[in-house]
């Protein structure tokens, strides 16, 4: 059983990674796809911590940070959906 959840947490966290590379034209969707990651990497810290049951207080710290980081690309996003009409990398001119 504990082999399936890492086999199932390493393909949730390249098929993540492929995806990232794939849609790396749309913001919202590479913040997603982030997210994703970060829920993958979650899922697998759970399996580890509760397999060799250490203390789950880093899970915690984990998820309070892993909720920063949505937060502050949420917020990126807005900023840029104002500043330039859309969430496209190609149509910004400070990558040109």
């Amino acid at each position: 059983m504990l082999v399936y959840g890492f086999m199932f947490f390493i393909f949730m966290y390249f098929t993540g990674l492929l995806t990232m590379c794939l849609k790396c034209s749309h913001l919202l969707l590479m913040l997603l796809t982030l997210e994703f990651m970060v829920l993958s990497l979650f899922f697998g810290l759970v399996i580890f911590i509760l397999t060799f049951m250490y203390e789950s207080y880093f899970l915690m710290i984990f998820l309070s940070l892993s909720v920063c980081e949505g937060a502050l690309g949420l917020s990126i996003l807005v900023s840029m959906v104002r500043m330039y009409g859309n969430d496209y990398f190609n149509s910004f001119s400070i990558l040109w």
